[in-house]
């Protein structure tokens, strides 16, 4: 096992560099002149002096590939620069904006699996009754809503409405009441394209052959499904939910925007429309980071749910 994570690291790194690569250079790519444009006010246009002072103090005079190496260094020792806007650290503004992203996703994702997974079992075990079919209607509109429309739609019942939950906010550092109504939206959403996979992955695995040779043993339905099936049938789950955990964690920007949530989504969103060059960078390879650990414990969780899996490891 030990040997099987230290080669999924291994295949990690050359991704985690093209990424680098990626998000330094692609800031380089838009329109314009990065000094001018971070040093344009609305008094008008700087001076070549100015803008010639400020290529040296931000090494941006020095050709690309010296700026990436400084830059891709200073990053692998935890320095990610400072905001080009706030001066700022750029690790300080990335933590702090996930933090926010962390509490939301964490409800979210709470939401989404205690609603797909009961009603993907369910649809599945009750295959083509009405039961099935309500399971599948719902799935399919949680699938077809947009979020941003779901978001307006839940503000104007709880909020405008009923007055039971806040428009929107971030309140005293993420307080409950104030997640509510983001993560109803974000889990929701989610869950409506797990509970369709869970369904169709346990009849999948109900068709299998060691199903009818358990169900021939006389073993109780429960134990049939609950020990036998859903084990095998939650492994393309798992999948889908680490990838959901993943947007999440990197933050839903509309809904975030939406709700006023001060997550990761927003910070980049914001950075953009700034020109904050470093903050970009940062944020796209925090995000990338993000992914990759995912999908490393996703690999991982699969030899636990799969004995077939764990035996060709040791193999």
């Amino acid at each position: 096992m030990l040997a099987y994570i230290s080669k999924r690291i291994l295949l990690i790194m050359p991704a985690l560099l093209f990424v680098s690569i990626i998000s330094f250079s692609m800031v380089y790519l838009a329109p314009g002149d990065p000094a001018e444009i971070l040093l344009m006010s609305p008094e008008g246009s700087p001076s070549p002096e100015a803008i010639d002072a400020f290529r040296v103090r931000m090494g941006l005079d020095q050709p690309i590939y010296v700026q990436y190496l400084r830059w891709l260094d200073n990053v692998i020792h935890g320095d990610f620069g400072y905001s080009y806007m706030s001066e700022r650290p750029v690790a300080d503004a990335i933590m702090k904006s996930f933090k926010a992203t962390l509490k939301l996703s964490f409800v979210s994702m709470i939401v989404s699996i205690v609603v797909s997974i009961p009603l993907g079992i369910m649809a599945a075990v009750k295959h083509n009754t009405i039961i099935d079919d309500l399971c599948r209607f719902g799935a399919l509109i949680g699938v077809s809503i947009p979020n941003f429309w779901q978001a307006f739609l839940l503000i104007l019942l709880f909020s405008v409405y009923l007055d039971w939950l806040p428009v929107a906010g971030y309140g005293d550092g993420g307080d409950l009441k104030h997640m509510i109504l983001p993560a109803i939206t974000l889990g929701t959403s989610s869950a409506a394209v797990t509970a369709r996979l869970m369904r169709s992955s346990l009849l999948e695995a109900l068709s299998q052959d060691y199903i009818i040779t358990a169900r021939a043993k006389g073993l109780p339905e429960k134990i049939v499904i609950g020990k036998h099936a859903l084990k095998n049938a939650l492994i393309p789950v798992v999948t889908i939910l680490g990838l959901n955990l993943g947007f999440l964690l990197n933050g839903a920007v509309v809904t975030e925007w939406i709700f006023g949530w001060p997550g990761i989504g927003d910070l980049v969103v914001d950075s953009i429309y700034q020109r904050d060059y470093t903050v970009i960078q940062g944020s796209i390879l925090f995000i990338a980071v993000i992914f990759v650990i995912l999908n490393l414990i996703v690999d991982i969780s699969y030899t636990y749910l799969n004995p077939r899996i764990r035996y060709e490891i040791v193999d």
